[in-house]
C-alpha cells in the first residue's frame, strides 16, 4: 500500500506540477503587464509557456522579421520540470533533502548560459523553478504525512 502511495505522489508531483507552474508564469505576466511603461508583447520568453491542450497559455508575440534569427529561449523546460519534480518529490519521500540542491545547481548550470544573456528569461526560470519545487515538496510532505512518517 506504500508504494501505491508513493507512486500516486510522484505521479501527482510530476503531473500537477505542470498546470500548477503555468498558472504562477501566467500570475506573473499578467502583474509585470499591469506596470505602466512596460509592453508584455516584448517579453523574449513569453512564448515558451503553452496550455496541455496545445492552445498557447498566452496570446502569441507579433510576428517577427526572418532575419536575423533570434535564439530560442528556455526549450525543453516542460520536461525539464517533470523531471525536476519527480527528483524533488523523490528526494523528499526518500529522507534526503539535501539533493533537491543537485537538482537546483545542475538546472541552473544547464541555463547558465541562457540566464545571463536575457533577463527576462531568467526572472522567469526562478519564478517557474520555485513553484515547481514548492509543489513537488508540498505534494511529497503530504504523501509522508499519509504514511505516518512525517
Amino acid at each position: 500500500m506504500d508504494l501505491l502511495w508513493i507512486v500516486l505522489g510522484l505521479a501527482a508531483a510530476a503531473l500537477g506540477g505542470w498546470p500548477v507552474t503555468s498558472g504562477v508564469l501566467k500570475l506573473a505576466r499578467a502583474v509585470e503587464a499591469s506596470r505602466p511603461g512596460r509592453d508584455p508583447a516584448h517579453d523574449p520568453a513569453a512564448d515558451q509557456v503553452h496550455e496541455l491542450h496545445g492552445a498557447p497559455a498566452i496570446p502569441p508575440l507579433p510576428s517577427r522579421p526572418p532575419f536575423p534569427p533570434g535564439p530560442v529561449i528556455l526549450r525543453g523546460g516542460l520536461v525539464i520540470g517533470f523531471l525536476e519534480r519527480i527528483a524533488v518529490a523523490t528526494a523528499v519521500l526518500a529522507d534526503e533533502p539535501v539533493a533537491i540542491a543537485y537538482v537546483v545547481a545542475i538546472k541552473g548550470l544547464g541555463r547558465y548560459a541562457e540566464l545571463k544573456e536575457t533577463p527576462a528569461a531568467a526572472e522567469r526560470f526562478i519564478i517557474g523553478t520555485l513553484a515547481s519545487m514548492l509543489w513537488a515538496v508540498g505534494i511529497a510532505v503530504a504523501v509522508r504525512v499519509a504514511l505516518g512518517r512525517a
